[in-house]
């Protein structure tokens, strides 16, 4: 039986794309601590790591960051839709770069003195046994020392870590307030020819990744530094701006929503079969001497199970988180201080629970309580710190702010609750 509110949305709000935010933050905690587990480099290891996670992380990898710059792009067509006008620009106040500069750099910037720095520190520890302690490493942080090596390789200082998040959806924002400033046009025209048509949903928008995996893959590494991450901006980009199209043609966009929610079992299915398939080739690279043409199939794989994997997120959280509730304002308003924090206290956990040796199948789930619970105990004092909210990414007062409507806010980003992107431009 449908709960009535599914059938009837209060006041046309788009709450599923808040809980769609608020559950990819909740995946970031679990899929950090199983970077403890696997055989992939991480700033600090488990003497237990192995293959045996890899595939159930490999299931998140493709679609988890996309997904939020996905919802990212929707909530920022939806304050610059509640920008001011070019009579109010000079004002710092009210302008658009200037909010989404003190929202997003002041915590990149107090992120990276404060926050990040333990992650360094116990890399260096574990990796290549520095012997000295916290604030003698902090002077050689601070400094830009570039000494601790491994294999060739050197560990950049200071650093933003995981925080990379903050100066990529910064930049995203400015090319899109850019955008509608100058080529308002274009994007209506843009906008105005997504397709509603389920083949093309599904295959037409998933054309770029896939081009992007395909060919610049090879050439171009993820690197994080945002200056020369063209693999990832051709990935990144290009899902922030389609979900920035989806909101500026209100007329259509709960149209596209819904063919999305039509589609979603399809996508789901495609989603899964090329996860399959990415691991036997994976499998079978273990075995084989690497074939060109399956190495192609993979990476096309991989580019399209991202699309896919958002229509399907989109489309159940559509069909099935379309309410409302005391919950949604109370987890929107604290899930991107957990994202600041949550993985210096993965690193800070994992190194006091190393001493007792316990088992992964009990040390990893307890890693992933004792994360939430610490985040939880910072976040509710913080948030009534004037100097400290704003720098842990919260946004005092601001779960007390009246609900907006779609087209004041259709969705949150990582840095913005529906309540926070009507109240502060």
């Amino acid at each position: 039986m449908n709960h009535p509110r599914l059938e009837h949305p209060p006041a046309g709000r788009f709450f599923f794309l808040d809980w769609l935010r608020i559950l990819a933050f909740g995946l970031l905690v679990p899929y950090h601590v199983g970077m403890y587990y696997v055989g992939w480099d991480w700033h600090v290891k488990s003497p237990h790591a192995g293959p045996a996670l890899e595939p159930l992380m490999l299931l998140s990898g493709p679609w988890r960051l996309s997904l939020l710059f996905f919802i990212a792009g929707v909530a920022t067509q939806a304050l610059l839709r509640r920008a001011p006008g070019p009579q109010h620009a000079s004002s710092p106040s009210s302008s658009f770069i200037a909010q989404r500069s003190r929202r997003l750099l002041w915590p990149l910037l107090f992120g990276m003195l404060v926050i990040v720095p333990p992650q360094s520190y116990y890399e260096v520890v574990t990796k290549v046994a520095y012997a000295g302690g916290y604030l003698d490493f902090m002077g050689l942080y601070l400094r830009a020392y570039r000494g601790f090596c491994l294999n060739g390789e050197c560990l950049t200082l200071p650093t933003w870590n995981h925080l990379w998040f903050l100066p990529y959806l910064w930049a995203y924002g400015l090319i899109g307030w850019a955008l509608a400033r100058r080529a308002p046009r274009l994007l209506d025209r843009l906008a105005a020819r997504l397709p509603r048509r389920p083949s093309a949903l599904l295959l037409g928008l998933a054309l770029l990744p896939i081009a992007a995996k395909w060919l610049l893959a090879p050439r171009f590494p993820s690197t994080h530094d945002l200056v020369h991450d063209w693999y990832n901006h051709a990935q990144y980009l290009y899902i922030f701006l389609l979900g920035l199209l989806i909101a500026r043609r209100a007329d259509r966009g709960a149209a596209l929503w819904d063919a999305m929610a039509g589609l979603r079992w399809r996508a789901l299915l495609l989603a899964l079969a090329g996860w399959a398939l990415a691991l036997l080739y994976w499998r079978a690279e273990h075995d084989l001497t690497p074939y060109a043409p399956l190495l192609w199939l993979q990476r096309l794989l991989w580019g399209g199970i991202a699309w896919w994997a958002i229509v399907a997120a989109c489309g159940f959280a559509r069909r099935w988180l379309d309410v409302d509730g005391p919950w949604r304002a109370r987890l929107s308003a604290a899930v991107f201080c957990l994202y600041i924090l949550h993985q210096t206290l993965i690193v800070l956990w994992s190194q006091a629970l190393a001493p007792l040796a316990l088992p992964p199948l009990l040390e990893g789930p307890l890693l992933v309580l004792l994360t939430l619970a610490a985040g939880l105990a910072i976040y509710l004092p913080a948030r009534r710190i004037p100097w400290l909210a704003p720098a842990l990414g919260i946004t005092r007062g601001a779960t007390t702010k009246p609900l907006p409507r779609r087209d004041e806010a259709a969705a949150a980003t990582m840095t913005d609750s529906p309540h926070q992107a009507s109240s502060q431009t």
